[in-house]
């Protein structure tokens, strides 16, 4: 089923099958349903359908979006027993193998850019390009993982919750309220305990595709002094850094038409292929 936006996008679902069992995938995309693949990966205990207003933007821009909702979530009917990011990474690559022509640039928004690397890790040749977009700082400021905790959390007073979402995620003059609704906190232990494996010490250093490190100009987890941690690690022929206005750790949702705005830019720049062959890419 089609549901039609402006300028002849349109937005369908499907599932992709997989050995272990489905993955239900949210698809936006110019009329005629090509462009260069990108695949978007929300934030810790949140689903795909965050990215509506960015997913939009970029099929606007002649992009072919992908969303597959992460386990537990949607109609993904993949298991939870001992998951990890070589997992999570294998589900993306799945998707990008059965709707994406086999190579596409990763978006991992906070949490899914754990996913994004360690899936440009395990398969380069799947991998065009990695977008990490509001990723913490290596050593994030003390008190933030308490905000997402208290945030997420349906039996907290809604003032507090958006006391915290305002301090943790949103901009001032950004409107949090949205956020109150879905998280899946029921998921939160299961999704932190993938994220150890592989430890953090293991991906961090590795980037086969080139890398744009996209950030929001006022967010708690990546202090100013933090900026260009990810380049000075990786090379700035590796890694891009562009940093966006009035937002803060949710700015794919607080500056969707931005954020669209920098990852085409970015994307016009990668040549075509998997990340072993577009290690020369350089940034905007």
């Amino acid at each position: 089923m089609h549901t039609m936006t402006p300028a002849a996008v349109w937005r369908r679902r499907e599932m992709v099958c997989t050995s272990a069992g489905e993955i239900d995938v949210v698809i936006d995309a110019p009329e005629n349903g090509a462009g260069p693949a990108i695949v978007l990966l929300p934030s810790s205990q949140r689903d795909s359908l965050d990215f509506d207003p960015l997913a939009q933007q970029l099929a606007l821009l002649g992009h072919r979006v992908l969303r597959p909702q992460p386990r537990g979530m949607g109609r993904t009917t993949l298991p939870l027993e001992q998951l990890t990011l070589h997992r999570l990474a294998q589900d993306v690559i799945d998707t990008v193998q059965a709707l994406g022509g086999g190579s596409a640039v990763l978006v991992g928004h906070a949490f899914g850019h754990f996913i994004a690397r360690v899936a440009d890790m395990d398969h380069p040749q799947c991998v065009r390009g990695v977008v990490v977009a509001g990723a913490a700082a290596r050593v994030f400021p003390a008190g933030m993982a308490e905000s997402l905790d208290l945030a997420s959390d349906a039996r907290q007073p809604a003032a507090l919750r958006i006391a915290h979402l305002q301090r943790a995620f949103f901009a001032q003059g950004n409107d949090p309220t949205a956020w109150l609704e879905g998280w899946h906190p029921e998921l939160r232990a299961v999704y932190r305990a993938a994220g150890t494996v592989p430890p953090k010490d293991r991906w961090w250093t590795v980037a086969n595709a080139p890398v744009l490190d996209l950030q929001g100009a006022q967010d708690p987890w990546r202090p100013p002094e933090s900026r260009g941690e990810l380049q000075e690690l990786l090379g700035a022929q590796k890694v891009a850094v562009q940093v966006i206005d009035q937002a803060s750790h949710a700015l794919v949702v607080e500056q969707p038409v931005a954020v669209a705005g920098a990852i085409a830019r970015w994307m016009a720049l990668l040549p075509e292929g998997g990340g072993r062959s577009a290690g020369a890419a350089h940034g905007v």
